[in-house]
């Protein structure tokens, strides 16, 4: 599970373009805290505070401990706007989360065990479909990465939801179908090799269709 990240927030006490853009020139980044059916708060985070948390490479998929006036509210990042020409952090929204509540995140996959597949040991490419899965998720339980075994996979076997098992308390967001994740595929060479076996044996075909037209023709 990821660890449990803490910034420190104040209050905003102005609202609008203008109020936001002053912050910023004092190096703060607005944001604001909503959710749980309680009213919206908005706050503002010190930007370089901010800047650490999001090089942790998983501050989406982290609870984040928001602590304002001495009262700490566990949340879970759902946004982040960005400059586009500086990519600032510009603006943060903040999750309330309820107790024993369930979140919607998306966790990077790992596969593990390459050594012990057959087709990538013969050259097969493992072929990503999905970097990440969308996940339910028990908000006190959120796993860093699911791994994903690939022992015994040959060239042309793939993996499905269906085929990982999630954590306890996880389930996949994507309920309609049974979606791929990935493939071991043959490699360009071997792909190529054997379109010219099947190029050859086309002509190779073609060749003794002619020749038999030729012999009825001469008889």
């Amino acid at each position: 599970m990821s660890d449990l990240l803490t910034i420190s927030a104040e209050p905003r006490e102005r609202a609008g373009k203008g109020a936001s853009r002053a912050l910023r020139r004092e190096g703060r980044v607005p944001a604001v805290i909503y959710g749980d059916k309680k009213e919206a708060q908005a706050i503002h985070v010190e930007a370089r505070a901010l800047n650490k948390l999001l090089g942790t490479g998983h501050f989406m998929n982290s609870l984040v401990q928001v602590e304002v006036d001495g009262v700490k509210t566990r949340t879970l990042p759902k946004d982040v706007a960005f400059d586009p020409v500086t990519d600032r952090p510009l603006h943060v929204d903040f999750f309330r989360l309820a107790k024993g509540a369930k979140v919607q995140v998306n966790i990077p996959v790992v596969f593990i065990n390459e050594e012990a597949s057959p087709g990538l040991k013969r050259g097969g490419v493992m072929n990503v479909v999905r970097h990440e899965l969308d996940l339910m998720c028990d908000a006190d339980h959120i796993p860093d990465q699911i791994e994903i075994d690939v022992t015994g996979l040959e060239i042309g076997d793939s993996i499905h939801i269906s085929n990982i098992t999630l954590p306890k308390g996880a389930e996949s967001a994507i309920t309609d179908r049974d979606f791929t994740i990935a493939g071991v595929t043959a490699p360009s060479a071997l792909k190529s090799a054997d379109d010219e076996a099947a190029e050859e044996a086309g002509e190779t075909e073609v060749t003794e269709q002619e020749a038999d037209t030729v012999e009825g023709e001469d008889s």
